[in-house]
């Protein structure tokens, strides 16, 4: 690897301590030529000399949203700059994603096998999208579930023999659209009698028949996420 200059923010002193000695110890090359422990102090860094590579933690002085500003603005002003985030919110998943779409190359976990020579080096290379085990580890039992969700709503719509229409019905209902609202959709071609019928025969279709009396709406709805037909996570309206 060749040298190269990272300025660190990092707004806990223990743990700057520890990035920069990792950096002496395992990543020589690596000349920091600033640190900074909040926003403005980076800023004035940034005023005096543009590193190679920026090492940014994301909760700085509390806040998440500044480390995710920090890195879109970079990106914004030095589309050369490799930023790596080095941080400790491990579960913060929607701020991971926050990140990524400002233009970050990589997101290290504060855990596990921590900041590693190889990641470094991937970044300074020009690989995007580097992250460390604990990182991936996360993704990937994400990944396991949605497609285990999905495979089990597939298999439910077969099973159960749901259609596009009972599926938008289904989940318009659990939106707290009324039979009304629903009829009026640009994709529903059936009217309000036309759905109480449907919904008649998604109860027999969903429920044993010793359970088929006095089945309202939310009963409804609430059978149909038991049996993965329409998922909790995924409840979007249809565009008008």
């Amino acid at each position: 690897m060749e040298p190269f200059k990272v300025i660190i923010v990092e707004d806990v002193k223990l743990e700057l301590k520890g990035t920069e000695q990792i950096l002496r110890t395992d990543i020589p090359e690596a000349q920091v030529i600033g640190t900074a422990q909040n926003e403005s102090e980076f800023w004035k860094l940034m005023r005096v000399e543009v590193p190679d590579l920026v090492l940014l933690d994301l909760g700085l002085g509390g806040s998440t949203t500044i480390g995710v500003e920090i890195c879109r603005q970079l990106r914004s002003r030095y589309a050369a700059l490799k930023i790596l985030i080095f941080t400790g919110e491990i579960l913060n998943e929607r701020l991971w994603v926050e990140v990524l779409n400002a233009g970050a190359d990589g997101i290290i976990l504060k855990t596990g096998n921590l900041l590693q020579r190889n990641d470094v080096q991937l970044v300074m290379d020009g690989r995007h999208l580097v992250f460390n085990e604990p990182f991936l580890e996360r993704v990937i039992a994400r990944f396991k579930q949605l497609v285990q969700g999905e495979s089990q709503q597939s298999d439910a719509l077969i099973e159960y023999d749901i259609d596009e229409y009972d599926e938008r019905f289904l989940r318009h209902l659990a939106l707290g659209y009324t039979k009304e609202m629903i009829a009026g959709l640009r994709n529903m071609p059936f009217g309000t009698k036309s759905l109480e019928k449907r919904q008649a025969d998604l109860v027999s279709r969903l429920f044993p028949e010793r359970e088929r009396t006095g089945i309202n709406a939310t009963r409804l709805v609430t059978r149909a996420l038991q049996l993965n037909i329409i998922d909790l996570n995924h409840l979007e309206p249809d565009e008008d």
